[in-house]
């Protein structure tokens, strides 16, 4: 007998049925049509799979579910490159994953595809979605596909196919279409009702600069083109805010290829707005009792050797030469704290010790995932470490998360919790890793937050908590991260005398919080689509004037204006007031101040706001009142004043 889940009674199914079968007989015709795969003890399978005797429970999957939607980009990818193949004969086929929101299909070709390329492709995906064609999975042995895909010419399958240790693998056709695939699969192209191909982009082969640079096309698809649509507008969003042309709009910052690839160079407003949120943070760990610290930009090799970085890390590293001694310029800001740590004897009295750094470290990234500021080569994190007893450890996990929930929070994101684990690539024992992993999520647990597990996607040295928040338009970024590492400690012999004068281990916490400062800074451009908040907006106010007259006035205004702190500049240029005044909104400027003759007899300025709602006359006290309350305003749900404390 199956349970099928949504249905009250038992089903007992007939020899040799399929999932097919046993749903259609659970579920409404309505909601039977709806069904796109079915899912038995954690395992996917297509709707025409056999029912394994081990299976007690069938859940159906659904196209408009998280599952349903993998399973119907998945398949789009395979409909897009049996179109691909159709109109190119010559493409060579690759990979074809689903992806969050969407799917790509990697293809060797000789030259780039063109928006006129993607248009031909869509119209024969279409195509291929009229004539309805089945999912048809065949299980053949690896021989024979090798001798399939050797026929085709794809020799990228048959890369692939070398590198399976397996006696058979599943091909999946539809129309004449065969692609190596472990599925599973919509049950027919017919399901593929809204779907959108968006853009093109260069891919090494496996990820590695010295193998072929493939073409990658990425789609999307939905259960529904209402969907679709809601999707590709946000796109349109996306682009609107995108950090790389905002960034430059507003002078914030730029690339140059003079400087090299992964290297932004901050401008002045850029670089104010970096200060402020580093002034920011260095205040806010102080007030949660971190101590500040700086430590070098090179450290010599042996000290990599002894962490695991030159292991572990070496291929993300940079190293140099001095005096005939090799040394790695730092990835990560862990070696000088723990050498701080080592530098005199530590009590049980003196934990936990928290050691905070704005570090500047440098990563060999590919040149291929370079992405503005949201993927560099160089960055500055900020990083903290804590070694603490383990007594300690799960009150000081707490903390943090407490911690990026207040961060968070102030800047208006919500977000999502994940516990990563150990991966094949690590060092130290099962049992410390086990004994972190329970302190990460045992803390979690206490303070009621929701996680999810991401298995083996852990740090080399410990497994993490991964937040990831969302932004304005309900994309996922990675920030924040706490690492808990019962590892180096031991390799590098850090210790604590205990209560009892014998020696004993400290537990260190790897943490940052808003991560790298540029990546966030990136995600903030994205999030506020340039408009930042007042506390945080390089330029406050502009002053300007109507006519010549005013220009005394105006710079008298200013001057008080800085006295109390506030961040502004003027524009005493010869043009129209409309023209100023569009130019200071499309800075994103959030007080537009104008003096003209009334303002002057009333000694007052005219206030503006970004997006242009008018204040009207205001006096100078109430000018700095009003920038006062707008820095404020973030704060105020921390019970926090933003004038006072910062």
């Amino acid at each position: 007998m199956i349970k099928v889940s949504g249905f009250k009674e038992e089903i007992e199914p007939d020899s040799g049925a399929t999932c097919r079968e046993v749903l259609s007989r659970a579920l409404s015709g309505k909601k039977f049509k709806e069904v796109v795969a079915c899912k038995c003890q954690d395992r996917l399978y297509d709707l025409d799979s056999d029912i394994d005797e081990d299976c007690s429970r069938i859940d159906p999957v659904y196209l408009s579910s998280p599952e349903g939607l993998k399973v119907l980009r998945h398949s789009a990818a395979h409909i897009m490159a049996e179109a691909v193949k159709t109109i190119f004969p010559t493409a060579k086929v690759t990979i074809g994953p689903d992806i969050e929101n969407g799917y790509y299909y990697d293809f060797d070709f000789e030259r780039p595809f063109t928006p006129e390329d993607l248009e031909k492709i869509e119209s024969r995906m279409s195509e291929s979605v009229s004539m309805n064609h089945s999912f048809e999975r065949m299980l053949v042995s690896i021989e024979e596909a090798k001798k399939i895909f050797l026929d085709m010419n794809e020799t990228y399958k048959l890369e692939i196919l070398e590198d399976l240790d397996e006696d058979n693998v599943s091909l999946y056709r539809h129309g004449d279409f065969i692609d190596l695939c472990r599925g599973p699969h919509i049950p027919s192209t017919g399901y593929l009702k809204a779907f959108k191909l968006t853009s093109v982009a260069g891919a090494y082969w496996r990820g590695d600069e010295k193998r072929p640079m493939l073409q990658r096309i990425y789609g999307t698809a939905f259960a529904s083109a209402k969907d679709l649509k809601k999707y590709l507008d946000q796109l349109e969003e996306a682009k609107k805010r995108d950090h790389r042309k905002l960034g430059v709009q507003l002078d914030f910052f730029s690339f140059s290829e003079e400087a090299g690839s992964g290297m932004p160079i901050f401008h002045p407003k850029g670089a104010l707005i970096r200060t402020i949120l580093e002034d920011f943070e260095r205040k806010e760990h102080l007030k949660r009792g971190y101590h500040l610290v700086q430590g070098p930009q090179l450290l010599r090799r042996e000290l990599w050797e002894k962490s695991g970085h030159y292991d572990n890390y070496r291929e993300n590293m940079y190293f140099t030469a001095i005096d005939e001694q090799s040394y790695g310029i730092k990835p990560m800001n862990c070696l000088s704290h723990m050498l701080i740590y080592k530098s005199r004897l530590r009590s049980y009295r003196d934990l936990p010790l928290r050691y905070f750094e704005l570090g500047k470290v440098h990563r060999h990234e590919k040149s291929g995932v370079l992405h503005g500021l949201l993927r560099v080569r160089e960055f500055t994190q900020d990083d903290a470490h804590i070694l603490c007893r383990p007594d300690q450890l799960q009150d000081e996990i707490m903390s943090i998360v407490k911690f990026v929930q207040d961060i968070m929070d102030l800047f208006g994101f919500e977000y999502e919790v994940e516990i990563s684990t150990r991966p094949e690539k690590s060092i130290g024992t099962d049992a410390d890793w086990d004994r972190a992993t329970t302190a990460l999520s045992q803390s979690l647990k206490t303070l009621g937050v929701d996680y999810k597990v991401n298995p083996g996607d852990g740090a080399f040295y410990g497994p993490k908590i991964d937040i990831k928040l969302k932004d304005a338009l309900g994309r996922k970024w990675q920030c924040a991260t706490i690492q808990c590492d019962f590892t180096l400690p031991e390799r590098f012999d850090l210790y604590f005398t205990g209560e009892d004068g014998q020696r004993h281990r400290p537990v260190m916490l790897h943490r940052v919080i808003l991560g790298a400062i540029e990546r966030f800074l990136g995600v903030l451009i994205e999030h506020y689509a340039g408009a930042f908040p007042v506390w945080l907006a390089p330029v406050q106010a502009r002053l300007m004037n109507i006519t010549d007259v005013q220009k005394e006035y105006v710079e008298k205004c200013a001057q008080k204006l800085r006295n109390k702190g506030i961040r502004l500049d003027m524009d005493l240029r010869n043009e129209k007031l409309g023209y100023k005044v569009r130019e200071a909104q499309m800075e994103k400027i959030p007080f537009v101040m104008v003096a003209g003759e009334k303002e002057i007899d009333a000694s007052s300025l005219n206030v503006r706001l970004h997006g242009g709602r008018n204040l009207g006359m205001q006096s100078i006290r109430d000018v700095i009142e009003l920038i006062y309350d707008a820095m404020d305003e973030p704060f105020k749900q921390g019970g926090m004043s933003y004038r006072y404390l910062y």
